[in-house]
């Protein structure tokens, strides 16, 4: 059994037969991060989550100072209803790489999913400030100012993430979709982010 035969099992949902690759090759090299990040999210997706857990804190140990790590951990502790300490993770992950927009905009959604929407709109507006280019950020950012109630701004958030990615609405909205149907699809993984975890993987 290789990698690169786990990973095309994980891929294509036979995680029976990936964890038996993955429990393997752990058990020959205990430190190689890739081996405990796939079989971590082997076991969230069997929903064996505290099983999961105890991967990422190896892989955070191998590499305390990798902030995807830090970030997919903290997505785990979530997971478990452990908040607070998911968003000391996501805390970690920021102040350890206060420069890359996803640090912000990742945490962002997680406020939202624990209802911090207030918390959620300043990691957006961060998010935007340092990469003023994310649509993606200015449409979420409009999913929460919408749930809040704040119409004139949501629309202005939407408008601008249509802006970017060159979605033109229908003239006369009136008979349209519920704007969540129109907006950009929230991407499963950031393009830069390919390799990192993200809600997606649970």
């Amino acid at each position: 059994m290789n990698f690169q035969v786990g990973i095309e099992y994980y891929k294509a949902g036979k995680f029976e037969e990936a964890l038996t690759v993955f429990n393997q090759l752990i058990e020959k090299d205990q430190t190689q991060t890739s081996y405990f990040l796939y079989r971590g999210r082997i076991l969230s997706r069997m929903g064996k989550t505290e099983n999961a857990l105890l991967d990422f804190n190896q892989i955070v140990a191998l590499e305390p100072y990798n902030t995807d790590f830090i970030a997919d951990r903290a997505v785990v502790l979530h997971l478990l209803n452990r908040n607070e300490e998911a968003l000391a993770e996501f805390d970690r992950a920021a102040n350890l790489d206060p420069n890359n927009p996803y640090r912000y905009s990742s945490r962002a959604f997680f406020k939202d999913r624990i209802g911090d929407l207030q918390g959620a709109i300043e990691d957006y507006e961060k998010a935007i400030e340092l990469d003023p280019e994310d649509a993606v950020a200015y449409n979420n950012k409009g999913l929460v100012e919408e749930k809040l109630g704040y119409s004139k701004k949501s629309k202005e958030s939407f408008e601008k993430a249509d802006d970017l990615v060159g979605y033109k609405a229908p003239e006369n909205k009136q008979n349209t979709a519920p704007k969540q149907e129109n907006t950009v699809p929230l991407p499963e993984i950031k393009k830069e982010e390919k390799e990192s975890l993200t809600f997606k993987y649970f």
